[in-house]
Parts: structure tokens; C-alpha cells; sequence
């Protein structure tokens, strides 16, 4: 069968490739076109209709300011649609863009699936309407969601985190301390990791306030991950820190303190038990923080402290993403700080609710079985 894949960043280029190896394990036909990355084109040997280095704008601003490019890109992927004509359409999380495409498959009779629900519990509720229209079976990630959907008469499925699963599988091959060290020209100080996102936006916003956050405290080596697809002058603009590159996760499994802005670096620290501090800088305005206070409707914004509904990480957004808030969030959980035993106790509960996770696996059987099913 054919499928048609659309992702718009780095982390849905992770989830749809381990998707795609699913899919190609129950449907060993199967034949792919995508909106994705380069872990996507290596499980599937076929270059994407689009990069999602092309399509990751994120904000009213950013969106307007590339609104040429991002309309281009929305009728590149209609017309691929057209052409292709897959037995179904799969979607991964980024819904401006694949709502709208969605709402182009089902005038064409594409059946739909969503894996990794957009955040419509946290604002633009409304989303919700045209999921229940286009969406003909969504696979959720977060326990949380399949509550919130109930209270909108809409089933979804709980297939397990799958980060879970990915990290479970990547611990075996982490490198040993001294292997990481010397194969990134790092000293033997214990290491600070700086995640500041994989947009160059993100990166703008958020790196200044934690290179000089951690240099606060010299004991530490401060180490920059660097995301795919950023050239590394990039970072050379901001900092002579050293900056690894492919690296996240070993760079996270070996940080004894980590500060990383939200998104899914923040469960993949958790799932490691590297302690953090959430940096999200934007255009740090009080203004902003009060206007989205009224607009989300969650009570945090990071995937753990969301999972488990409580403050496990401290969470430093907008106007509060400052060097001197940020240090000291990073004070109370270096070793031996009471503050980091509780925050690994809470990573503890965390890992116990998201319980065990074949995520690609169920939902590519789920996918591959409802698509015979219609035929």
C-alpha cells in the first residue's frame, strides 16, 4: 500500500522514521512520499516531496514573514497528494500546515490518520472540529489526551510514548563518559548541556540567556547541542562553547544539570534523568506571559510536568527566562541539592504513567489493518 507522510520538524523526522520502519514490517509492499527529514529519507530510500527544514516557521511573525514560501509549500504538498494518491494519509503533530492538508485528502477520499495529536488541550481548542471532520483515527502519545478527546465525543487510541521506546533502545549504545569526552574534544569537568531548541528563532532567543547562565557556574563545562539541519556558524555567532553535533542524546545522558527549551528534549532528559531547567525566552515580554496565562488553557507547558499535572521542573518562560531566575533554578538541583533528589522522584512517577510503549509498532498495525479494512 501507499503512504503519504507529513511531519515539520526535527522530532516528527524521528517518530515518522521509526513509523516507517513499522509500516514496512506489517506491509512489506508499502511505498512511501513525505514531507520529512533525513531519517525519514533513510527508512524509506526516497528523497521528500518537502524538507521540513523548508517548512519549520513557528509563530505569527515567523509564518508572516515566510508567508510566500509557507503557502508554496501547502499547494507542493497538495499536488504531490494528487499525484501520489496514497491508500492513506498520515499526519505528525504540526496542524497548521497538516490540517489544511488534511481537509485537500479527504475532498479526495484519502483516508486520514493523525500519530501525535497537535496540542489542543493547550490552546486553539477549536482544532478540535476539524480533527473529528478529516481524522478518521487519531493515535495519541500523552495519557492526558484520551480525557481530554473523550470530553469531545472523540475516541483516540494511547499507543505509548515513543520516546520511551526510543531511549530504551539507544541506552545499550550510549558511549561511556570518556568515549564522549574525547571524541568531542571536551574537558573531564562534569557537563552543563544547553538544548536551546532546533529552530534558528528558538536558538536567537534562548542560547545568550543560557550561555550565560551557566557561566555562572564554572565548575561545569557548558556544552551546546546542536540541533539538525543548523549550520554551526549559527552558534558561532553567540558563543565559542563547544557544540555537538547528532549528539542530543548522549549529550543529555552524560549532563549532570541540563537546560533545555520545551519541547521534546524536556521528556527525553526526564526518560534519562538528567535534572533540567526549562528556558523558553521568545520575545521575553510580561506582556506576552500575562496574554498567554489567558490563552493556554494548561497549567504547565513541559511534557513532564504535564504528564504527571504538577511542577517537577521548573519552568522559566518569556520575561522569567532570565540569567538571574535561570541560575537559580540550576542551583537547586546540583548534586546534592534537595531539589534534585525530588525532581528524579518525580521523573520516577512520570515514567510509571507514560507505562510501556510499542508505539510505532501499534500504530502502523492499526494504520495498515483499518486501510484492508476499507477496502
Amino acid at each position: 500500500m501507499k503512504y503519504f507522510i507529513s511531519v515539520g520538524e526535527a522530532s516528527g523526522d524521528i517518530h515518522a522514521a521509526a513509523l516507517i520502519d513499522a509500516i514496512k514490517v506489517v506491509d512489506s509492499q508499502a511505498q512511501f512520499a513525505f514531507l520529512g527529514g533525513d531519517l525519514m529519507c533513510k527508512s524509506t530510500g526516497v528523497k521528500p516531496v518537502i524538507d521540513y527544514r523548508e517548512m519549520a516557521y513557528m509563530g505569527f511573525s515567523e509564518v508572516l514573514r515566510h508567508l510566500p514560501q509557507v503557502l508554496g509549500n501547502l499547494k507542493r504538498a497538495k499536488r504531490a497528494l494528487e499525484q501520489f494518491r496514497p491508500d492513506a494519509l498520515i499526519l505528525i503533530d504540526y496542524p497548521s500546515f497538516n490540517l489544511k492538508l488534511a481537509r485537500h485528502a479527504h475532498s479526495l477520499n484519502i483516508p486520514i490518520y493523525y500519530y501525535i495529536s497537535p496540542k489542543v488541550w493547550a490552546w486553539k481548542e477549536y482544532r478540535v472540529k476539524d480533527i473529528k471532520k478529516y481524522v478518521r483515527r487519531l493515535f495519541s502519545i500523552l495519557p492526558f489526551e484520551v480525557e481530554f478527546f473523550k470530553r469531545h465525543n472523540y475516541e483516540v487510541t494511547y499507543v505509548g510514548n515513543p520516546s520511551v521506546e526510543e531511549i530504551e533502545m539507544r541506552i545499550p549504545s550510549i558511549p561511556s563518559r570518556e568515549d564522549f569526552l574525547v571524541s568531542n574534544k571536551l574537558s573531564d569537568r562534569p557537563i552543563m548541556a544547553l538544548v536551546p531548541g532546533s529552530r534558528q528563532g528558538e536558538i536567537r532567543n534562548n542560547l545568550p540567556i543560557m550561555i550565560e547562565a551557566a557561566s555562572r557556574y564554572p565548575q561545569f563545562q557548558a556544552v551546546v547541542a546542536g540541533a539538525p539541519g543548523i549550520e554551526p556558524d549559527t552558534y558561532s555567532r553567540y558563543t565559542s562553547l563547544p557544540v555537538v553535533f547528532d549528539a542530543t542524546f548522549n549529550l543529555m545522558s552524560h549532563a549532570q544539570v541540563a537546560l533545555v527549551t520545551s519541547g521534546t528534549a524536556t521528556l527525553e532528559a526526564a526518560l534519562l534523568r538528567t535534572p533540567q531547567v526549562v528556558c523558553y525566552r521568545a520575545n521575553g515580554s510580561k506582556l506576552s506571559y500575562n496574554l498567554f496565562k489567558h490563552i493556554l488553557k494548561i497549567n504547565y507547558v513541559s511534557l513532564p510536568n504535564l504528564i504527571v499535572n504538577d511542577k517537577l521542573i521548573p519552568e522559566m518562560l518569556l520575561h522569567h527566562c532570565n540569567v538571574d531566575e535561570v541560575s537559580e533554578e540550576i542551583e537547586k538541583i546540583l548534586p546534592g541539592k534537595p531539589g534534585r533528589e525530588q525532581m528524579l522522584d518525580g521523573y520516577s512517577r512520570m515514567r510509571e504513567i507514560l507505562g510501556k510503549s510499542n508505539a510505532a509498532t501499534a500504530t502502523a498495525t492499526a494504520i495498515y489493518n483499518d486501510i484492508k479494512q476499507l477496502r
